[in-house]
């Protein structure tokens, strides 16, 4: 009998039926840059224009030249500097709410610090 109410039950809409896009990439694999959403046909898009994938395709074979792992993250003196300081700003942040909430601040002020955190935070994610 159940198997009888199973038959009786309407097939899925196609569009159920297209496996969705699992791991597809939402941003550019070089810059970072959120990818225009894609249809279901053909190759999943990893970076935003042709001048990324030749930065990513010349940064996979200098990286194999050097025999540095495929993981590997490089950075300048100067971009370690600037990710520092960064870094700081955000832990400052973090600091401030946690003296104005144990100094009585009013809920507006703690969400002016908390917006200075999360807009922090949004320029970190920016590592390039």
């Amino acid at each position: 009998m159940r198997e009888a109410a199973e038959l009786a039950q309407p097939a899925p809409p196609a569009e159920d039926l297209v496996p969705a896009r699992r791991g597809a990439p939402k941003h550019c694999g070089w810059c970072g840059r959120r990818l225009p959403e894609g249809g279901n046909v053909g190759r999943r898009r990893r970076y935003c224009g042709q001048s990324c994938r030749q930065r990513a395709y010349e940064r996979r074979t200098a990286l194999q030249r050097s025999g540095l792992p495929e993981d590997a993250v490089v950075l300048s003196d100067t971009e370690i500097a600037a990710l520092q300081d960064r870094l700081f700003q955000l832990r400052c942040a973090a600091e401030d709410i946690v003296t104005a909430a144990d100094d009585g601040a009013d809920p507006g002020e703690l969400r002016g610090l908390a917006d200075e955190i999360a807009r922090a935070a949004k320029d970190l994610e920016q590592l390039r």
